[in-house]
């Protein structure tokens, strides 16, 4: 008796091929087989002409979806039809969560199978997890099927409505989608949050202090000015950050420059003593266990990993059997897997250091989805990283999952928390305060108070084995290691202090810190918004877009994203709306459960008296076009618009009784909205008035040699541009050379490239040097040779140039470095190798390449990982190029 088992992808197929029997066939469908049409060239002839068949979806006839297979699927499905035919029973093995469940009804509604059919889900692929399964099938659970229907109905009928009318309004190849729409808002929020930002400054005084009877270098602490005259020290907290200065209400003192030098005058002058020693005892407990989003959060405060890279390595270690399922918003963990915790815990430190009893965690999301467990180490022992041999990006993920599952079941951290108030004063005691905090008089000081705070860790607990990263910017919230500072010396109430140094300190506020994929993935989660296991499409999606670009690690929108939210907070409120979005999240987690109809909401939301098909027609009519190119910041004197290439800035001259004069000048693209001002701005336009510099004469042409930037960077141009659209000679300057640098010398020789070096002695062509994409070269008869070291384009000679194509012509090329073995393929046991070739790092197996993604260090690089490229190298075979004819 054969039975067809397929999953989703080929590593879960070979790592659940090896537990089960030979009668047994496993299979993948490569993730979805079908879904709604991506193109025009994917709508069957019989559906061209209707109505509704771009969007995909029949809203007229119960929102009826138009499923297609795609060119890429259609072979796919052909192999498994055809496993189908000599199976006895089907079994459905797809992920357990809505995605995965639909997998499954889309591979069943397309086989339309005549055999059993059986739907087996688990949370690790282990062999004992996966015996289980088998031996309690279920059935495909609809509630799933119809919530991730509604998911897919309700992204389409957002997207493409949306999408076409920014393309109408603003400008073509814009977006907009349910999620990724909010998402940019947030991105534009902050962005506008930092340009309305005024700083502020203030200052407090730092001192060095030690007992007076203990003064060796081992007694010193720091202590930081919190109160003068009586007065507390405004701090940031205390500036509003629309002004900059002390907000309305506050009760502080700022104090400026010339009083913490006057302060710096006369403190050391006063007696310093302990007014009180405070102690708090404080517990810190363990984190949860991972889920996806905290997963996605400490592996980029960490690693600085993207989200879309943690969950690609999280995937593969998912479907080698390392790990439990790494789409999951629960932090509940089994018996099983809290057992080999604590049993490993108690290997590693000894039962005192073991929680008496099993530690529980609870998922307390609204947004909690499906009866998963968090993020673990699969099966029963929770084997180390080193263990597992696992190496590279995949044991750091592996090793930081092992550490937090295993820190649940450690004895909670307790901290002593002291606080050390230290008073300043006369010894005579306190004389009237003269002036004190009125400006332009003389302070006098009258006291002091500093303070100083410190952390003794009485009990390390869970803090032995692991603590959270400390956030990248100050909008993500978590201790990081920020609770752990430096202990204090042993001190006592009314214990004299002597004083080594004393520093004024300047301090200015910080405007709101834009983004990292940290900050964001936990603001989607705190709101409610989108699933976890999208934020990293999400993310990814935005950026291709053109809606924001990264710096470092700050997610910066664009000005084409400002024009975007402009449009859709004006004209569709709801859809951007968090609360709004974080709902209808809510009605697809009952949908999911049974407790919504899918096809009653969808309706309602986009048929309904103010639904979506009605507003859209408002709006477009009422839309004028240009109406939301304009961008408008505040404190900006000119106007922002967006053109067919990209934004630019617009000035109006004054009449003075003739036409108005217009200036424009393009925006760079990297140009954060923040950061543009109206002295910028100036330059720009001062920049397009003077026009290209000019280096001088080219001699032979008698034209003029610019030096311009473009797009793609630095170039040389030949005379000005032409009327007739003809493109003037161009040449891009070399990356060894510096734009500001070039002379006019070198100019002429850069733009009289080609350079003629002389005739081949045996064939008498041509032999000649150049720039290329690639760099400087020199050719004859569709033969090239690279220059490098001394050799340019300025002086390599003609038997230099023979030389090396004598050399490049007499060896083959250098076979590529092997730079490590990976191991072999499991199917025919054939080496797997990373290489080290002309572009770059790659994966050799057979004879197919797989180059890796830019993201990838080549260190982090393992056998599970390149059979995963491998894979999508089979699935997506370079295209051959095709001659042109003349």
């Amino acid at each position: 008796m054969t039975k067809l088992v397929i999953v989703e992808s080929p590593t879960k197929a070979r790592t659940i091929k090896a537990f089960l029997q030979d009668d047994y066939v496993v299979l993948d469908s490569r993730g979805h087989i079908r879904d709604l049409p991506q193109s025009a060239s994917e709508i069957p002839a019989r559906v061209k002409k209707k109505p509704w068949a771009n969007l995909g979806i029949d809203v007229q006839n119960q929102f009826e979806p138009l499923y297609v297979i795609s060119a890429e699927k259609k072979a796919i499905v052909r192999d498994l039809k055809k496993a189908l035919k000599t199976a006895d029973e089907l079994i459905i093995a797809t992920d357990e969560d809505r995605e995965g469940e639909s997998i499954g009804w889309h591979v069943y509604d397309v086989l339309r199978p005549e055999i059993p059919v059986k739907r087996i889900v688990f949370h690790e692929i282990t062999r004992s997890a996966i015996l289980q399964a088998l031996e309690n099938p279920g059935q495909l659970n609809h509630d799933l099927i119809n919530a991730q229907k509604a998911r897919r109905i309700l992204d389409r009928l957002v997207g493409y409505s949306l999408s076409q009318l920014l393309w109408k309004k603003v400008a073509p190849k814009l977006s907009a989608g349910r999620v990724q729409s909010v998402a940019v808002r947030l991105i534009v929020d902050r962005e506008k949050a930092r340009r309305a930002f005024v700083q502020g400054t203030y200052w407090d005084l730092l001192a060095q202090l030690a007992p007076a009877n203990r003064q060796d270098a081992g007694s010193r602490f720091q202590a930081r000015m919190h109160a003068l005259n009586g007065t507390r020290l405004a701090t940031g907290k205390d500036l509003d950050k629309a002004t900059g200065q002390l907000a309305e209400g506050t009760r502080a003192w700022l104090l400026n420059e010339t009083q913490a030098l006057a302060a710096v005058d006369q403190l050391p002058d006063m007696n310093w003593k302990i007014l009180a020693v405070q102690e708090r005892q404080t517990t810190r407990r363990p984190a949860a266990p991972f889920t996806t989003s905290s997963l996605q959060i400490e592996a980029n405060r960490r690693f600085g990993f993207t989200a879309e890279r943690t969950m690609r390595i999280a995937q593969r270690l998912y479907e080698n059997g390392h790990i439990t399922y790494m789409r999951t918003d629960s932090v509940h963990l089994s018996g099983q897997a809290i057992a080999a915790a604590r049993e490993r815990v108690m290997a590693m430190f000894g039962p005192e250091q073991m929680t008496p009893k099993p530690r529980v965690y609870r998922t307390r999301s609204k947004n909690a989805q499906e009866a998963h467990e968090a993020i673990r180490p699969a099966g029963e022992t929770m084997r180390t990283a080193r263990e597992k041999h696992l190496t590279g990006e995949e044991g750091r993920l592996y090793e930081l999952i092992w550490k937090r599952t295993l820190a649940t079941q450690l004895v909670d951290a307790r901290l002593n928390n002291i606080t050390v108030r230290i008073g300043v004063s006369h010894p005579a005691g306190p004389t009237p305060v003269q002036g004190a905090e009125t400006a332009g008089e003389e302070l006098v000081v009258t006291d002091a108070e500093f303070r100083a705070r410190g952390t003794t860790i009485l009990v390390r607990g869970f803090l032995n084995l692991y603590v959270e990263a400390t956030p990248r910017t100050e909008e993500e919230e978590g201790p990081g290691q920020e609770f752990l500072s430096a202990p204090l010396p042993s001190l006592q109430e009314g214990e004299s202090v002597h004083l080594y140094e004393l520093a004024p300190e300047g301090h200015e506020t910080k405007p709101p810190a834009r983004y990292s994929e940290a900050a964001l993935v936990k603001s989607l989660v705190d709101q409610g918004i989108g699933r976890p296991s999208t934020y990293a499409t999400i993310i990814e999606t935005i950026q291709n877009r053109k809606y924001a670009f990264k710096r470092k690690q700050e997610i910066i929108p664009s000005f084409t994203a400002f024009a975007v939210v402009n449009m859709l907070e004006k004209s569709f409120a709801s859809l951007v709306d968090f609360g709004f979005t974080a709902r209808m999240e809510d009605t697809l987690d009952q949908i999911a459960t049974g407790e919504t109809d899918w096809l009653g909401y969808v309706d309602s939301f986009y048929l309904g008296d103010s639904g979506l098909e009605t507003q859209i027609a408002e709006q477009e009519a009422r839309i004028e076009p240009g109406m939301f190119r304009s961008i408008d910041l505040p404190n900006f004197a000119y106007q922002i618009r967006l053109g067919p290439y990209g934004p630019f800035v617009q000035k109006d001259l004054p009449a003075n009784g003739q036409e108005p004069q217009r200036l424009i000048a393009s925006l760079p693209d990297d140009l954060a909205p923040a950061d543009l001002t109206t002295a910028l701005a100036d330059e720009l336009f001062a920049q397009k008035n003077q026009g290209p510099q000019s280096l001088g004469l080219d001699e032979q042409s008698q034209q003029e040699i610019y030096l311009r930037a473009g797009r793609y960077g630095p170039y040389l141009q030949l005379g000005p541009d032409a009327k007739d659209g003809a493109k003037p000679k161009r040449i891009s300057i070399p990356k060894n050379m510096q734009p500001e640098e070039v002379t006019l010398q070198e100019a002429r020789q850069l733009l009289a490239l080609p350079r003629h070096l002389g005739e081949h002695p045996e064939d008498g062509k041509a032999v000649i040097t150049h720039i290329g994409r690639y760099g400087p070269y020199v050719s004859h008869d569709g033969k090239f040779a690279t220059l490098s070291g001394a050799d340019t384009v300025f002086n390599v000679t003609l038997e230099r140039a023979l030389t090396l194509l004598a050399e490049r012509k007499g060896r083959r090329r250098a076979a590529p470095k092997v730079l490590r073995e990976l191991g072999v393929h499991p199917d025919d046991q054939a080496p797997i190798q990373l290489l080290d070739g002309r572009y770059g790092p790659y994966v050799k197996y057979n004879k197919i390449n797989a180059s890796l993604p830019k993201d990838l260090d080549p260190d982090d690089l393992d056998l599970s990982s390149a059979l995963e490229l491998i894979a999508e190298r089979i699935k997506n075979p370079p295209k051959r190029r095709r001659r042109r004819k003349s």
